[in-house]
């Protein structure tokens, strides 16, 4: 019998859980269990005593003046303006807005990061890091039209750092990689007046925009959310993927570990949870480093155990194999263990509330970004020209409270083993061979219907609804009905916990996607990194388009994204970028928007007409999933492939007879 879509969960004693409503995760439900009888608090449980605020939920009040705040009522939108005569459609195209232009600001910083580590490394001026991936360096090159015949790798990269500097500080023109959307696509941007110009720029006006008497039409508005959030989907985000590829190599698939098992209680743990990939490749460095091995050896551990979570451990594990401990929602769970030394973070989606837990079990909470600090926290700042002066003293740090660990330890014995780091990449080369490399397959395989479409699921985990379940039932739905998932950042991490990231999965698979499955050896979910790693989905898209026969444009292709548990900004932003290059999006948990207004219909409706892609929503992974495969199926009608096409051999009479006609 199908399970209803979860509802914030809140007993009849609001501060009390049921663990088997908050989440799936056996995993962190051990922990829950121990966290409540150590009186110790998570975000379940404050989740579970606080109820969403319904006019915030609804996006129906502002206060970006001092006049207010100023609340509408969502019952009846059109019955009231604010103070200074805003009507809900400006109100929520504001508030949307400023979630993107924050959500964007996040990873285009992160990319901003990555593009400085790479100038230096360009320059010599660091030599603690090196281009990796030369041939992923030449081709990123070649994609924005730089000639790289006859020239040196240094010149290559200085002159690719010097284009890609444009995505952030250009005021006029068009972003490099602007180079990589289809043409129909960049007309209907081009038409829509939305082609990103500089991040800078767009997040800069976009917040101006949405000062008190500002921009007031919510139509306006919207194209500066699409250009916002495009600069971080194909800038900010496109950049930090690439840049990372380059310098720290490109993923391959490979076999991992994922969940709590992954701690060790012999060894000194040390986990790393943030964003940005430098800390830990310096981090991988450290926990090598033969003095340290020795000095965790003299304070009784077998060793160091290194071990990921959140989206820079999504990232390492695609990369580099390394273990991973759990999603955004079991961040606190996995302190309530005993077993972790420490938690090195660098920046976002890192709860204040980290810190209480981790002074509960005596767990050294390190922060090292400049951008993040938190309360209670130890400070060991990060700097790229001498990474491992932060690294190694975090390492020591680790080994000194294993010495001193006086609390019991208790590791969920559960691991679960998946393949993953399918990068765009490596798909051509699974798909095509050294010498073929090509998508055609994959399209082929879609025109003649073995798979239905391609789907994207993503995003984050969310205590207002059951962790990891949407995601888990959402995708099993897909695949069921043939279509092909690509995974990024903690919605990887829940499919890969369900054991749907093995080729061995490809059983739970419709025939046709099963078959493919079986003859390449590949799972029917491709994990493919973090949340920065969706620009992976963009280019893949751009790259079915074309390889040819499904359309001219993103939004002509049969596929859907979905973010089933999203909490973010960002999440807001990848959506709106989605989106706006063409693809159905449907979100789940909440939606900050009043139906039926004039901003719901131009999204959920509207900008599919203009030619761009559109929002959905529902809390139901069934619901969900429906709504996808009609998408889905509503695209492969317009391309006249709705019905399966076997591919037919034609021997040399039939060619003569179709020479004769």
């Amino acid at each position: 019998m199908e399970e209803k879509a979860s509802k914030p969960v809140i007993s009849k004693k609001e501060t009390e859980l049921n663990f088997k409503d908050v989440t799936i995760c056996d995993a962190t439900t051990q922990m829950l269990i121990k966290a409540k009888a150590d009186g110790v608090e998570t975000a379940f449980d404050r989740a579970a005593s606080m109820k969403a605020c319904p006019i915030g939920a609804d996006s129906a009040c502002c206060k970006h003046c001092s006049m207010g705040p100023c609340r509408l009522n969502a019952k009846d939108p059109y019955g009231k303006v604010g103070v200074c005569g805003a009507t809900i459609d400006t109100i929520m195209a504001r508030n949307m807005a400023r979630m993107v232009a924050a959500g964007g600001a996040a990873h285009t910083d992160h990319g901003m990061s990555m593009l400085d580590l790479f100038r230096e490394v360009v320059s010599g001026k660091n030599t603690d890091y090196q281009i990796k991936d030369v041939a992923k360096l030449e081709s990123v090159a070649i994609s924005i039209g730089i000639d790289v015949a006859g020239k040196t790798v240094a010149e290559v990269a200085m002159e690719l750092y010097k284009e890609l500097e444009r995505t952030y500080t250009q005021v006029e023109g068009e972003i490099p990689f602007a180079k990589r959307v289809p043409a129909k696509t960049l007309e209907t941007w081009r038409k829509e007046g939305i082609v990103p110009r500089g991040a800078m720029r767009e997040i800069m006006e976009m917040m101006h925009r949405t000062h008190m008497g500002v921009d007031q039409h919510y139509e306006n508005i919207t194209k500066q959310i699409s250009r916002t959030a495009l600069a971080d989907g194909w800038g900010g985000s496109m950049v930090a993927t690439e840049i990372a590829d380059i310098l720290f190599g490109t993923p391959v698939p490979v076999q991992v570990d994922v969940n709590m098992g992954v701690l060790k209680e012999n060894m000194v743990n040390i986990i790393i949870h943030g964003h940005e990939p430098n800390l830990f490749e310096s981090m991988l460095v450290s926990v090598s480093e033969p003095t340290l091995v020795k000095a965790a050896k003299a304070a009784g551990a077998d060793g160091i155990n290194l071990v990921g979570m959140c989206c820079s451990g999504a990232e390492m594990m695609v990369r580099h194999g390394v273990p991973h401990a759990g999603n955004f929602m079991s961040t606190e769970a996995v302190l309530v263990t005993g077993a972790v030394d420490v938690m090195c973070v660098d920046v976002q989606c890192i709860k204040q509330g980290l810190a209480a837990v981790a002074e509960c079990y005596g767990t050294k909470l390190i922060t090292t970004n400049p951008r993040c600090h938190i309360e209670g926290a130890t400070h060991i700042e990060f700097h790229e020209n001498k990474p491992t002066s932060c690294t190694d003293e975090v390492v020591i740090q680790a080994i000194g409270r294993f010495k001193t660990r006086n609390k019991p330890i208790q590791i969920p014995n559960i691991r679960n083993t998946g393949v993953h780091g399918f990068s765009h990449e490596y798909i051509n080369y699974m798909l095509g061979g050294t010498f073929r490399g090509s998508y055609t397959p994959l399209n082929d395989n879609i025109i003649n219907g073995r798979i239905r479409g391609v789907a994207g699921v993503v995003g984050c985990t969310n205590p207002r609804v059951k962790q990891d379940w949407v995601h888990v039932e959402l995708v099993k739905e897909l695949i069921k009905n043939d279509v092909l998932v690509l995974q990024t950042g903690c919605s990887q991490i829940a499919l890969a916990k369900a054991g749907l990231c093995t080729p061995e999965a490809a059983y739970l698979a419709g025939n046709g996607l099963r078959e493919v499955c079986e003859t390449v050896g590949m799972p029917p979910v491709l994990g493919i990194g973090s949340c920065v790693d969706n620009s992976r989905i963009l280019i893949a898209a751009s790259e079915m388009v074309k390889t040819g026969g499904l359309g001219d444009s993103i939004a002509d292709l049969p596929v859907a994204g979905a973010a089933p548990e999203w909490m973010s900004e960002k999440a807001v932003c990848i959506g709106q970028y989605f989106v706006a290059s063409g693809v159905y999006t449907v979100f789940g948990v909440t939606f900050p928007i009043v139906e039926e207004t004039k901003f719901h219909k131009l999204l959920f409706d509207g900008l599919e007409k203009r030619g761009m892609g559109k929002w959905g929503f529902t809390p139901d992974p069934y619901e969900m999933a429906r709504m996808m495969i009609e998408h889905i199926d509503k695209k492969r009608k317009a391309l006249g492939i709705d019905k399966a096409r076997e591919r037919t051999l034609v021997d040399m009479a039939d060619r003569r007879t179709m020479d004769a006609a």
